[in-house]
């Protein structure tokens, strides 16, 4: 009888030990993961970002949550405990209309969401509600046709005429009476630039690529 029970008791002490160096080796599995899969992830491909206020809607609204492409548009330090081992530089371009995740020049701790008016090199006027587009293949402009995203009631109220440098985007929200944007703070720098919007996670009822 103490014989059964003294082997019992071995018996689960090697149990325990197994359970304990399992333990161990899903720790390590987990961290490994980690490391070489969720943390490139965020720093360099995707990241996602709560919608504040109303400055987007009726497209974009208050608590939404994306998923912001950050691959390409933004220069990103990889490193770890100091170290840089390299950078990745931005070598992708915004397209026009495309939504947009940004450092405000007003504020290079905040993130705005607004979307792209106007590219690299071109001239945006606004005057009399209309937004024109100058650049080398139409010189004498064209009025940029908003209905994709717009409601054709919508004004875009201005009085203005920007050249865009060569590392600059215009931008401005789609509730353009309620948007802090391109017509008050200005030109956004590409080296401003996080990503560019191309996934609603939620609400569920409005989820999907975009």
């Amino acid at each position: 009888m103490n014989d059964q029970e003294i082997i019992a008791g071995e018996e689960e002490k090697e149990e325990e030990q197994y359970d304990s160096k399992q333990f161990f080796r899903d720790v390590i599995t987990i961290g490994i993961l980690v490391f070489l899969v969720i943390i490139p992830i965020h720093t360099f491909l995707f990241q996602p970002f709560f919608v504040r206020g109303s400055s987007m809607e009726p497209n974009f609204k208050d608590g939404e949550y994306l998923i912001v492409e950050e691959l390409g548009y933004k220069q990103t330090d990889a490193g770890i405990f100091g170290w840089n081992w390299f950078t990745v530089h931005p070598f992708a371009e915004l397209k026009r209309d495309e939504v947009a995740v940004f450092h405000p020049p007003v504020s290079a701790d905040s993130f705005y969401i607004k979307r792209v008016i106007g590219l690299p090199g071109e001239t945006v006027q606004i005057k009399n509600g209309k937004i024109v587009i100058f650049n080398k293949d139409t010189p004498n402009g064209f009025v940029l046709e908003e209905v994709g995203y717009l409601n054709p009631l919508v004004v875009t109220v201005a009085d203005l005429k920007v050249t865009l440098a060569d590392d600059e985007y215009y931008v401005l929200g789609d509730n353009r009476g309620m948007s802090q944007d391109s017509r008050f703070f200005g030109p956004v720098k590409k080296d401003h630039v996080i990503g560019k919007v191309v996934f609603r996670a939620w609400p569920l009822d409005r989820y999907g690529i975009l």
